[in-house]
């Protein structure tokens, strides 16, 4: 897995690059400083295929699954997105605002996007994530860490509580905290 330095205008190297078009700037003078981390299965409660990185590049067919056709229009994307194999899929570089986290504020500071890198891992609030992820996300955040001035990792439940649960109750906030322990981290994780 490539090291914490291989980046270029924001693209990890450690990544299969899948580009976006969901994406702005970053607004002018904004430091990235948060990671969020998020789940997504599409269709819900299901795994693999090519649906997730069809969503994120407007190419999800409605009529592909009843479910489809209520997100079709939806403009989104996240940074990376890690794959129950733990294959790593970037489709916005970490310099630009990709669309994630909506509506959301960390610790009084509102529009998350403008200062966060956002993974999705492939999973749901049901069922615990594949060892394979984390042996992939652990070298990505810290690859991340390395490239910028991160100082707070979060849950999308952190930044929009009561309207989102992800990464949900399944994610190892006890073993991100024991590799990351400079980092602020919510509450509730760290009491």
């Amino acid at each position: 897995m490539p090291g914490p330095g291989q980046w270029q205008d924001g693209w990890w190297s450690g990544a299969r690059r899948v580009e976006s078009t969901n994406f702005g700037p970053r607004p002018e003078g904004s430091q990235v400083s948060l990671v969020l981390l998020h789940h997504i299965s599409l269709p819900p409660e299901e795994f693999g295929g090519p649906y997730v990185e069809q969503f994120f590049t407007n190419r999800l067919d409605p009529a592909g699954h009843p479910y489809f056709a209520t997100i079709a229009d939806v403009q989104v994307s996240a940074h990376f997105f890690l794959r129950r194999d733990g294959e790593v899929v970037q489709f916005v570089s970490g310099e630009a605002r990709a669309w994630h986290a909506g509506l959301s504020a960390w610790q009084g500071r509102g529009n998350c996007n403008d200062y966060s890198i956002g993974i999705e891992l492939e999973g749901s609030d049901s069922q615990p994530f594949a060892p394979q992820q984390y042996l992939a996300l652990w070298p990505l955040l810290q690859a991340i860490c390395g490239a910028y001035p991160i100082t707070a990792m979060a849950g999308h439940e952190h930044v929009a509580p009561g309207r989102k649960t992800d990464p949900g109750p399944y994610f190892d906030w006890r073993e991100l905290a024991r590799r990351f322990p400079g980092l602020e981290l919510p509450a509730q994780v760290t009491a």
